[in-house]
């Protein structure tokens, strides 16, 4: 897709200056998970797709947590359409929310769990979500071993 031109100068500024990385949101469930002892990768490459990348990964436990910017990714409460540009804008958006599903089949067809929350989720909510996903696969894959009789 052509990227469309900016329909302001203050709009190009705007865009320019989104992350698309290392967002509040995320720093902000990445402390808490850390402060209560757990340990993760981020920016992790999704298996198979070289230039996705997996925002907070727990990689024994293979649990895919991704916090989705609620304009970006389509969010049923917050997501907003531009009007300049509106079909342009339209078809981007809607590509980000189908790369997201490709995304997710992708990390369960490798086996992992795959969380995705949104970025006004209040992130102590999020982080013990995520902890007890973490737990419970590492539990599930500590007692597959033992049954197997595997390390």
């Amino acid at each position: 897709m052509r990227a469309a031109p900016p329909s302001s100068p203050d709009v190009s500024a705007r865009m320019s200056r989104q992350t698309n990385r290392d967002t509040s949101a995320e720093r902000a469930v990445r402390q808490l998970l850390h402060a209560s002892g757990y340990r993760y990768r981020t920016h992790f490459p999704v298996p198979g797709m070289r230039r996705r990348k997996i925002d907070i990964a727990f990689t024994r436990a293979k649990v895919a947590v991704l916090i989705d910017g609620c304009f970006w990714h389509g969010c049923p409460e917050h997501a907003t359409s531009p009007r300049a540009n509106a079909q342009w804008w339209r078809q981007k958006l809607d590509r980000n929310i189908e790369r997201d599903r490709e995304t997710n089949a992708q990390l369960q067809s490798h086996g992992w769990t795959v969380l995705r929350f949104w970025e006004h989720e209040p992130p102590d909510v999020v982080m013990h979500q995520v902890a007890a996903a973490v737990d419970r696969e590492k539990t599930a894959r500590r007692k597959g071993q033992e049954e197997g009789g595997g390390r």
